[in-house]
């Protein structure tokens, strides 16, 4: 019986000296398997963390790109809304000239469209009514005057020499065909200046016209000249 008991004994002892080795070798392997987890979640959340930065780096960039634009185009909107008002002034400076200047405007104005003189001249019905017949009768006189033999002084400042005179200037027009612009009876709605007709051209002459024309190759320099810093 005691050699059983020691061979039990022994197998015991083996038993539990191999059970302490495999839980030694058991708590080895579970501390590796820990470390290698605990590194390897470190690794992905340091890799979520850059990603979830140069998403956050790329979104911020894409917003600041997005108010550089809305910036750009609120300052263009703004500046041309300024261009725009001082375009509209210029019309409206035009438009509200001083009679006498504004008679001698559109006198040059029409000097410089007309190439028969005799073409008709459409106005606004305010214009046709207080500065028309004006402005026809003040080109005519500087149409035929341009074609017209002058007077000497001495005698253009006598009563024989003033009708002389008007009598050279109306046969110049008809000798000529110029100096005979015509006041329509047609009328238009334009804010200043007038249309000119020959035949079945038409010169557009019109402020409003001009003022956008002389808007589209001057808008750089007075936008120049507004916003220089």
């Amino acid at each position: 019986m005691e050699g059983i008991e020691k061979i039990t004994a022994k197998i015991a002892q083996d038993a539990q000296a191999e059970i302490a080795r495999l839980t030694a070798e058991t708590g080895e392997k579970i501390k590796t398997i820990q470390a290698e987890a605990e590194a390897q979640a470190r690794k992905e959340a340091a890799e979520i963390e850059a990603k979830g930065r140069a998403a956050a780096d790329e979104r911020l960039e894409r917003l600041s790109s997005a108010a550089q634009m809305e910036r750009r185009k609120l300052e263009l909107g703004a500046k041309q809304e300024v261009l725009s008002e001082a375009f509209d002034l210029a019309l409206e400076k035009l438009c509200t000239l001083p009679e006498q200047e504004y008679i001698a405007l559109l006198t040059r104005l029409v000097l410089e469209a007309s190439s028969t003189g005799r073409e008709q001249l459409i106005f606004s019905q305010k214009d046709r009514n207080t500065v028309g017949k004006q402005v026809v009768i003040a080109a005519n006189d500087a149409l035929v005057k341009e074609r017209s033999p002058s007077l000497p002084e001495e005698v253009a400042k006598s009563k024989v020499g003033a009708f002389v005179d008007k009598l050279v200037h109306n046969t110049t027009a008809i000798v000529t065909g110029t100096g005979m612009l015509t006041l329509a009876e047609e009328t238009r709605d334009i804010k200043g200046g007038f249309i000119m007709v020959d035949g079945d051209v038409e010169i557009n002459c019109a402020f409003d016209t001009l003022v956008r024309l002389q808007r589209e190759q001057m808008e750089k320099k007075v936008a120049d000249a507004l916003f220089q810093s």
